[in-house]
């Protein structure tokens, strides 16, 4: 097995065996029942020798949730990425968020200004992968009984710091397999997670925004915030 792929199920492993209390009652986890589109994608893009890793909070309930894929907003991921794979159902499906796979009718728009940003600027995969590769911090969709999103900086602290922990080992061990010089928080929770994580590493921390819908400053032009921030960081465009 590739060590991207292993990394990935260990996760899976130890964050399916924790268990989260109210309000959330739902948990999804794409690493497992997206599998086959996920790790496609690891087999595919994750390049040892990048200049950086771009590190996500959790998956979105029509992004990753649906594909596997960090920010994976399904007419990307099957289209530019050029990634499909059989996606079944989470064991158990909250009924206002459904897992429908590459069927998904919504857009993820942070997925659709992430990788649209990154078709814009490098045209092809190969031209991205070869410098980047994006990860998601935690691969946990929760959800509460109104089918709401909750984050896993919402969840309780001693739940925080059963989840934090392989979540860290997951993103030590990424970090050591492609060893970015760089590595880029997609928003601040991202960026405190890799900051603590990979503190006494040589792997430089930085931040860009999120590309939210919900952010105020996402919606004032994210592509070109984004390469701000990735400038600040020492990442020449």
């Amino acid at each position: 097995m590739k060590p991207a792929l292993a990394i990935s199920r260990r996760l899976a492993q130890a964050v399916d065996a924790l268990a989260f209390g109210a309000p959330v009652t739902h948990v999804y986890d794409p690493l497992v029942y997206a599998r086959a589109p996920h790790e496609l994608y690891l087999e595919r893009y994750a390049r040892p020798g990048i200049e950086a890793l771009l590190v996500g909070m959790n998956p979105g309930p029509f992004g990753m949730a649906q594909t596997g894929v960090p920010f994976g907003e399904v007419t990307f991921v099957r289209d530019w990425l050029g990634l499909q794979g059989a996606v079944r159902k989470p064991a158990r499906e909250h009924p206002a968020r459904p897992i429908t796979g590459f069927a998904c009718p919504r857009s993820e728009v942070s997925g659709a200004r992430l990788w649209g940003w990154a078709r814009a600027r490098f045209g092809t995969p190969d031209e991205f992968f070869a410098r980047f590769f994006v990860w998601n911090y935690c691969p946990l969709v929760f959800m509460e009984a109104s089918g709401k999103n909750r984050t896993p900086d919402k969840l309780p602290a001693i739940e925080r710091a059963a989840l934090y922990a392989p979540c860290d080992e997951a993103l030590r061990a990424i970090a050591a397999l492609l060893q970015p010089q760089h590595v880029i928080g997609v928003g601040a929770f991202a960026r405190a997670r890799a900051a603590e994580a990979l503190a006494g590493t040589r792997h430089l921390v930085g931040t860009i925004l999120h590309p939210s819908p919900a952010s105020p400053l996402a919606n004032q032009g994210w592509a070109a915030q984004a390469e701000a921030g990735l400038r600040r960081a020492g990442l020449a465009l």
